[in-house]
């Protein structure tokens, strides 16, 4: 192992962190309808946890309007009670073979909630790259202590991870401003 392995490594572990948050962004409800909001519901397949998406069709009818058309004729009711039972704050109601899912529209106390959570996501990923950077420093320490690098190798790693840190320290808070101005969004 390399001063440099050391650092792309780092660099691959912090994009990791970026890639969950913003998957965790993404479930995170604001104003408008979208089919990820939808992802984590589990449906109930001839006995068998299945995800929505894999027994339904998901679209959007309008930007306040999920459409949920199930493959099978004798899954709506199924799929309607595992959109209800989600825990989502969602009503779907049935038309023929189509579920509606209406947005409803979030109070400002919700907002802040929702702001809050956003927060909370960033926090959780700015720790995340943080402890990439402490187990970078450690591994560039180790090298120096194993005779695989020189100190000044050593420093100028200890440098390099930081500004990786700092890059995607920033990036975070780039997403998570763009989220919460979405939020906030009425």
């Amino acid at each position: 192992m390399s001063v440099a392995d050391v650092k792309k490594n780092s660099e691959q572990k912090m994009s990791k962190s970026i890639e969950t948050l913003k998957g965790n962004l993404a479930k995170v409800r604001t104003g408008r309808a979208h089919t990820g909001l939808l992802d984590q519901v589990m449906v109930d397949y001839y006995g068998s946890p299945t995800g929505l998406s894999q027994v339904a069709n998901l679209t959007l009818i309008d930007a306040r309007t999920i459409g949920v058309q199930p493959y099978e004729k004798k899954m709506v009711a199924v799929v309607e009670k595992a959109i209800r039972e989600a825990d989502l704050g969602l009503n779907p109601a049935t038309h023929g073979e189509l579920i509606r899912v209406p947005m409803p529209p979030l109070t400002e106390e919700r907002r802040k909630e929702m702001v809050k959570l956003v927060k909370g996501e960033a926090e959780d990923a700015k720790i995340a790259i943080r402890n990439i950077r402490r187990e970078a420093n450690e591994g560039l320490k180790k090298l120096v202590k194993d005779k695989i690098a020189s100190e000044d190798d050593e420093r100028r790693g200890q440098d390099d991870v930081q500004k990786l840190t700092d890059k995607f320290v920033a990036e975070i808070d780039k997403l998570v401003g763009e989220k919460e101005k979405e939020v906030m969004t009425v």
